[in-house]
């Protein structure tokens, strides 16, 4: 897997239990993915190449998976598990680096996006040859 993301919880990411709210994590997640969407297909939003071209996420899927609270060190690896006609799938898993505990999981489907027309376009060859430098296998992303 890929590191895309590395951050801190700070008391005032935490709920009245004193855990990090999960509208939080959706965050830190989102960070990740605009990472892995730099890397990955090299998409800029101030870059004349891409002028009118984007990305729409589609689906989320989060699993929560262990309570994290202020002061803990985080980081987010992740990579690609599926490419579609216009999409791509990713994977990400947000562990405790200090404590190498899994905090969460989130798979998102991004679709490559005409920003002007509100449609998916085909990914090109050559963003298609880039997202496959980035695969994961999700099985060895469980273990």
């Amino acid at each position: 897997m890929f590191l895309f993301h590395k951050g801190i919880v700070h008391p005032w990411l935490c709920d009245v239990m004193g855990h990090m709210n999960v509208r939080h994590y959706l965050g830190m997640f989102d960070d990740a993915s605009f990472q892995l969407l730099a890397e990955v297909t090299g998409w800029y939003a101030g870059a004349k190449q891409w002028k009118g071209l984007g990305w729409a996420d589609v689906s989320h899927q989060i699993d929560y998976l262990g309570e994290v609270h202020a002061g803990a060190v985080l980081e987010i690896k992740g990579g690609v598990i599926a490419i579609g006609n216009s999409s791509f799938t990713s994977h990400y898993v947000m562990e405790n680096k200090m404590t190498r505990e899994r905090a969460a999981t989130m798979t998102a489907k991004v679709v490559f996006f005409d920003l002007k027309a509100r449609r998916s376009l085909p990914l090109t060859e050559t963003i298609r040859q880039q997202i496959k430098g980035f695969h994961i296998d999700l099985e060895e992303s469980v273990s």
